[in-house]
């Protein structure tokens, strides 16, 4: 992801100050800022507006004023007296060394002392600058960005590493984004471990409710690992987790709520569930959850012969590492047994890395923009692609879709889509909108930062809103892939679709 331009502390810089120029002119402000600019002119006079000491001088004459009206002095004309002149040159110089020491003396005050800096605050200052670099919103939520620094530096306890901590989590909050947030060394180091294709916990994507979920009641499930302990206790995409080991989660962050949801394996947790109008507790076995981010399979429907359609039906649960190189290896099987389209199904699939997603989109696509990348001066960047990795372009095309359907799933999607590549079956997906890096520190915690936004290749920006499918699916539609191709088989099944129309526009 790219950089945005920084900005860094920097310590005093002492500069030896210039010899007098007898054709210049210097203004000294109430503030003892300490400026100078050459003058043309044989007089330069200062504007009323500004207040302060002035001193203009040229070869022949040198007037030294107020703008309050008081004279300091009279106009000095500068005749044939040496003598006089040289006078008058070095009480020009001492006035003028005194005000520049005093100028030194403000900003060294107003400045932090950069050789007095310990460990604990030289980390502070780590997750400031990689926070100014990589954020969005260059307001900063309306705050001096530089500011806060130096008054945190001045007034925040910073004296352990907790307390390092602490300062750093009450910096990022003053950013009022949810989704960029502290990591200590653990949650790091967990957050990381879970794109690598396994985690330790019950298999639960969890979110925020979104506005059309109503009044915020806790942490909404996006969506529940094939197998894992809470699919397997009937937790469903669109519940609603009230309480996690007695903690109501109202006011918990998601990412806080997924730390205490991971655990040792062999662990227990509870869980205060509610589906609909009924809540219940569930008690559940942390277990390690190896996430395969690909299940395929080949549906044969009913023809004649050699004729028979072929579907190709790939299911894709999560952008981990592995993702686009599964789908690459199911995509090529299916084409080895000659299927005539594919379905894609990316529903309660919460999302994961944004180039796996941008990868698993250049398999689909012969050419044409995939996201666009936006900050709050607009387009930053274009993903795009020009035919060079396609494997099946061909190939009629469905994606299916859900509100579990988040982030980098969206993204693909809406590629899909508005590329006029595929058509999108099922309900408006999740509506996250904002992309994040995730930065390591130096002593081994973390940042996730939200560094933009997206939007579609129609220039769409799904945030909170999601992507808007061609067509719905019968609501009893099933998930998994053997149920799949059932529905597309027997005509008289309440999911039934013809694949015929499935295809169709």
């Amino acid at each position: 992801m790219e950089v945005l331009a920084s900005s860094s502390l920097s310590p005093i810089s002492f500069t030896k100050p210039n010899k007098i120029n007898p054709n210049f002119s210097i203004q000294i402000s109430k503030a003892s800022k300490f400026s100078y600019a050459r003058s043309r002119s044989n007089i330069s006079r200062s504007n009323a507006a500004n207040p302060g000491v002035v001193f203009v001088c040229n070869r022949f004459l040198c007037v030294i004023e107020r703008n309050d009206q008081r004279k300091l002095s009279g106009k000095v004309m500068m005749k044939s007296s040496v003598n006089f002149r040289q006078n008058l040159s070095v009480a020009l110089v001492r006035i003028v060394s005194v005000l520049l020491v005093s100028s030194i003396s403000v900003v060294t005050t107003d400045s932090p002392p950069s050789w007095g800096l310990t460990e604990e605050n030289l980390l502070f200052l780590e997750a400031w600058r990689t926070i100014d670099r990589a954020y969005i919103d260059k307001t900063f939520n309306g705050q001096s960005w530089f500011r806060y620094r130096e008054t945190a530096l001045r007034n925040e306890p910073m004296n352990t590493r907790e307390e390092t901590y602490m300062a750093i989590k009450k910096m990022v909050a003053t950013l009022d984004d949810p989704f960029t947030r502290f990591l200590e060394p653990g949650k790091f180091k967990s957050l990381r471990s879970g794109t690598q294709g396994a985690v330790t916990g019950v298999g639960l994507s969890i979110g925020y409710p979104t506005a059309s979920d109503g009044p915020p009641a806790g942490l909404v499930v996006i969506s529940a690992a094939p197998g894992g302990p809470a699919n397997r206790a009937g937790i469903l995409p669109g519940d609603v987790i009230q309480g996690i080991d007695n903690t109501t989660t109202e006011t918990l962050t998601i990412y806080d709520a997924a730390q205490m949801l991971q655990g040792p394996e062999g662990s227990a947790v509870e869980l205060a569930i509610r589906s609909g109008p009924e809540t219940r507790l569930l008690t559940l076995t942390r277990e390690r959850v190896s996430v395969n981010p690909v299940k395929s399979r080949l549906c044969e429907l009913p023809g004649s012969g050699s004729n028979s359609p072929k579907i190709g039906y790939i299911k894709l649960t999560t952008f981990n590492q592995n993702a686009s190189s599964a789908v690459r290896e199911a995509i090529e099987t299916l084409r080895g047994n000659n299927v005539n389209a594919f379905v894609l199904d990316l529903r309660d699939n919460s999302g994961g890395s944004f180039p796996e997603g941008i990868e698993i989109a250049k398999f689909w696509l012969d050419k044409g923009v995939i996201v666009y990348i936006c900050d709050s001066r607009g387009v930053r960047d274009i993903y795009d692609t020009d035919g060079s990795n396609a494997i099946a372009t061909s190939e009629p095309l469905a994606v299916l879709v859900n509100k579990g359907t988040a982030s980098a799933s969206e993204i693909l999607a809406g590629a899909l889509k508005d590329n006029k590549r595929a058509l999108v079956y099922g309900e408006p997906t999740y509506g996250k909108g904002k992309i994040q890096s995730v930065f390591e520190l130096s002593d081994g915690s973390g940042l996730a930062v939200t560094v933009a936004r997206y939007e579609t290749p129609a220039h769409t920006d799904i945030d909170k809103v999601g992507v808007t499918p061609d067509h719905p699916l019968p609501k009893s539609f099933p998930k998994d892939e053997e149920a799949f191709c059932g529905c597309l088989k027997d005509p008289t099944a309440a999911c039934y679709l013809n694949q015929g129309l499935l295809f169709s526009r």
